[in-house]
């Protein structure tokens, strides 16, 4: 699968702030304050240091211009990265108070949606310089913000499928029995990267009873002939998420894990078929669910269907249980069924899916068959 991708512009930038601060307004707040992170990266192009304890907060609101307060320090990188027609500036010094710079951008009275990630001791600063305010997190907040993904996004998402495809083809030929978990996991991050990832998020490599463990992370323990063995693997490429899930088998496997997989195979099919506008995301893990509760596997199945994904590899939207939000197109989020045998082995299946205008659509196209590895 290829895809074509571009550059996000200032342009697209812009218009993603303005629709985030109308949504906002659509939910009873003031406005928006974002923190460094995936908002941040995706509102606006920028990825400020990850290891600052200063201050850095996009302000949106309704009607007003967005502005980014930044270190003076920082402010150089942020201009480059952002563009100076996309938003207004804001610096502070060293020695001066940014709770004070950014106060007055803000209603001194308003609710506010607040990033997640925000430093605490930030949210005290505001919270002291402004007692009459209050703040919500975004994911209570807006979650839907960055759900809805325009063509360019799913193009990013659908090459970033195909490159973890890519790895997943390549890994299935390589030994398995013998090796450590660990040397297998360094494996499947190299040639994530070799396939253009510029981030390897997670590398599960969970032999035998390992797999029985759905968050197992690969240690030291060596493959053996007759392991079932779960492969969960993902991150970013060219800024967008990867993250999918097979399970192979080092040689033969038994009536039980070849009925055990096949379950899991057939649960996955049902959860991608339920995927269809104005379903909710619960619609999706009930399907899902129905087919290895009708097998006596329900008790093992211990986790949600899905997640969403775009500029991280876990966001909303969640398919789960009592997630009544109405799928929409351009949505895209995993399918992952599990069922996991404790102390004997466990099998998984994840593709990530887009909502279409009429169903929904595989990011990811390698066998979910039973694949025999030596």
């Amino acid at each position: 699968m290829t895809a074509r991708t571009r550059p996000f512009t200032a342009e697209d930038h812009r218009a993603r702030m303005d629709r985030a601060a109308r949504t906002a307004a659509d939910a009873g707040l003031a406005g928006l304050l974002v923190a460094p992170g995936p908002d941040m990266v995706w509102l606006t192009g920028y990825t400020p240091p990850a290891d600052t304890e200063r201050l850095t907060m996009l302000v949106l609101a309704p009607g007003r211009e967005p502005v980014l307060v930044v270190p003076t320090l920082e402010a150089p990188d942020a201009e480059h990265a952002v563009g100076a027609s996309a938003l207004t500036f804001r610096r502070w010094t060293d020695g001066t108070d940014p709770y004070a710079v950014t106060a007055k951008l803000l209603d001194h009275a308003g609710r506010f949606g607040i990033s997640d990630n925000a430093w605490a001791m930030h949210l005290l600063g505001l919270q002291r310089t402004l007692p009459g305010t209050s703040y919500a997190s975004l994911t209570d907040a807006l979650p839907m913000l960055r759900a809805v993904k325009d063509t360019a996004e799913v193009e990013l998402l659908a090459a970033a499928g195909a490159a973890a495809d890519a790895a997943f083809e390549e890994i299935r030929a390589v030994r398995f029995a013998g090796r450590r978990e660990t040397e297998i996991s360094r494996d499947l991050a190299d040639l994530l990267r070799g396939f253009g990832h510029e981030q390897v998020d997670f590398t599960i490599v969970a032999s035998g009873p390992n797999g029985a463990n759905p968050h197992h992370e690969a240690g030291d323990r060596v493959v053996g002939d007759g392991d079932m063995v779960v492969l969960d693997f993902g991150g970013l490429k060219d800024g967008y998420g990867s993250d999918t899930s097979r399970t192979v088998h080092v040689g033969e496997p038994t009536e039980e894990e070849r009925t055990v997989h096949d379950l899991v195979r057939a649960a996955q099919e049902a959860g991608v078929r339920a995927v269809r506008p104005g379903a909710a995301c619960q619609d999706v893990d009930r399907a899902a669910r129905a087919v290895i509760d009708a097998a006596g596997y329900g008790e093992f199945f211990i986790h949600r269907t899905g997640h969403g994904i775009g500029v991280t590899t876990h966001e909303p939207p969640y398919m789960i249980e009592g997630e009544e939000q109405p799928l929409v197109p351009g949505m895209c989020f995993s399918v992952e069924p599990g069922v996991y045998l404790p102390g004997r082995f466990g099998v998984r299946i994840e593709d990530i899916v887009t909502v279409t205008p009429d169903g929904g659509r595989r990011l990811n196209d390698t066998t979910r068959e039973m694949v025999i590895v030596e």
